[in-house]
């Protein structure tokens, strides 16, 4: 520990311009009067009543007036009292040696103190005021000395916090039921029980000018390539906010384009689903105060897969993901193709079909499309008053609101039976997409079609999902293609997109090293640098390449 500067107490004639800095409130350094840094973390902090300040006398020749600050909802009160302060009443008789000086310790207390008093795992001597005031609000505890200008940091961060349970979303049959918590220490630990690598690296930052985001990166050493961990250590230091108080903040600021619907970083709660993706290369971001971390780059056919299909064998994971693709189909295009056959296109319908259709729409005032908009309007409402309402009465009041809606309707000749199961059948598929992300986007566009088979039929079907194809294999995350492995083609990578083959098959013979030597110079990773990057993140002055030496060292 870096104890230089460390200021004696002869020394506070050289710190009166110091002391008028804390007079207003701006305090750079601590001050050498135990009272006055006291007072002003009282004053700064508007005397707060969680604030514990508990005053004690350190053993010894010298009598030294000490104190340990902590805020009570955020420390640990269990190790503030027997390793802080149990350790500053017991263990400090014996560190003060008289050197014929009125017992003077040369400067060296707080040093003294940490290596040969303290009774905890974690400590640091800090000189800043503000690296100080950070810690407490942390739910550090810091040690102030009469006479010293330092502080004694100590990690006893606790509190209430929400225990390790299953996940709230991605749930599965067979697998882990442990999620993620609000803890960045508790999902970093979730992971590491499952990569245990020595390379796997962590790095942390503060992201928030006010709120002070811990926000942990991790990535695999020699897996993750060195252009991706590159890119997402720019970005995120780029982002210039106030306050970060959820993931979803994070991946708004730093996704390549931001005007579109389909999510192109993924978000899971689940850490077997963060684990796996670390070790095929890819990069997590955890954010403190959420379960759900961050997981980039995010490809299409990422959004379809489930932590259950490398539990249950491949042919089984096969099915459910065929069922996944064709959900996702009729979430988009079923209340659509029913319009467009409705209103323009009899004659692709079945005669018997089509008169029972005839003889349903002979008393419905409004047209398919009218039709439709009034039921996808109504579902859409029931679905968000059940997903707000308490857990208790929510799914009942979306289901009998649904049943009594749709029959309520069906009974006063405003809506056709046959709309009705198509709007349900849409319903239902939008549950079976294991991404709720991607199953909002889905229920987005469905609109954008219905309109365009409302005035064109089928021909503006395929106009729409000509122009959905291009804008996706537009969209780049951190500079991997939207639509890979299909676009480009990589005949490798299909062996875990629409299909899951059997590990072994799956399972790489070679090192990660080789396998990108190896790619084609278009598959390749690329930086990542979009024209449309988030409003608050500016352009990097220089390239990733060309600041390789103002990289931080990796831990």
């Amino acid at each position: 520990m870096d104890t230089k500067g460390q200021l004696k107490r002869s020394d506070k004639a050289a710190h009166t311009d110091q002391k008028g800095s804390s007079q207003t409130g701006r305090l750079t350094g601590l001050s050498l009067e135990l009272s006055e840094s006291l007072a002003s973390i009282q004053s700064e902090l508007g005397n707060s009543p969680d604030l514990i300040i508990r005053q004690i006398q350190l053993g010894g020749p010298l009598r030294i007036q000490a104190a340990a600050v902590h805020l009570s909802g955020l420390a640990d009160t269990t190790a503030v009292n027997q390793f802080v302060i149990g350790s500053l009443l017991g263990n400090t008789e014996s560190l003060f040696v008289d050197n014929g000086e009125g017992g003077s310790d040369g400067g060296r207390l707080p040093a003294m103190i940490l290596s040969r008093a303290l009774e905890i795992g974690e400590a640091e001597i800090k000189e800043e005021w503000k690296e100080m005031m950070l810690a407490v609000l942390s739910g550090d505890t810091a040690i102030l000395l009469d006479g010293y200008a330092a502080s004694i940091l100590c990690a006893t961060r606790g509190g209430e916090w929400r225990s390790v349970s299953e996940p709230s979303s991605q749930l599965v049959v067979r697998g882990p039921k442990d999620g993620f918590v609000e803890s960045v220490a508790t999902n970093i630990s979730l992971i590491r029980r499952r990569i245990k690598s020595p390379k796997l690296r962590l790095e942390y930052m503060k992201i928030g000018s006010e709120t002070q985001t811990l926000v942990a990166l991790m990535y695999v050493k020699d897996i993750a390539g060195e252009d991706l961990i590159s890119e997402v250590r720019e970005r995120l230091g780029k982002i210039a906010m106030n306050e970060v108080l959820e993931s979803g903040y994070i991946e708004e600021l730093i996704q390549d384009k931001t005007f579109t619907p389909f999510p192109t970083i993924y978000n899971t709660e689940r850490p077997d689903v963060a684990a796996g993706n670390l070790l095929e290369g890819r990069v997590v971001i955890i954010v403190d105060g959420t379960p759900f971390v961050l997981i980039l780059p995010a490809v299409f056919t990422q959004f379809f897969q489930s932590a259950e299909d490398y539990s249950q064998r491949f042919d089984i994971a096969i099915l459910m993901r065929i069922v996944r693709y064709m959900s996702f189909i009729v979430l988009i295009l079923g209340p659509s193709v029913y319009i467009a056959l409705t209103t323009y296109h009899y004659e692709m319908i079945p005669t018997t079909l089509l008169i029972n259709l005839l003889a349903q729409r002979e008393n419905v005032p409004f047209p398919a499309l009218v039709e439709a908009l009034l039921m996808e309007g109504a579902f859409e409402i029931l679905r968000e008053a059940g997903v707000r309402m308490p857990r208790v009465i929510g799914q009942t009041v979306s289901v009998v609101g649904a049943l009594i809606l749709g029959s309520a309707v069906v009974e006063a000749g405003i809506i056709t039976p046959i709309m009705v199961i198509v709007v349900a059948l849409t319903g239902i598929a939008s549950f079976a997409i294991p991404a709720y992300n991607m199953s909002i986007a889905g229920r987005l566009i469905r609109f954008a079609f219905l309109l365009l088979a409302g005035m064109f039929g089928f021909y503006g079907i395929i106009l729409g999902l000509i122009v959905m194809v291009a804008h996706m294999n537009s969209l780049r995350s951190f500079g991997v293609p939207y639509l890979s492995p299909f676009v480009p083609l990589s005949v490798k990578g299909q062996k875990d997109t629409i299909l899951r083959l059997p590990l072994w098959l799956m399972t790489p013979r070679k090192s990660p090293q080789q396998m990108r030597a190896e790619q084609p110079e278009f598959m390749r990773l690329t930086t990542g640098n979009e024209e449309l990057l988030a409003p608050l993140i500016g352009k990097a002055d220089n390239p990733p390449e060309a600041a390789e030496g103002d990289r931080p060292d990796e831990p």
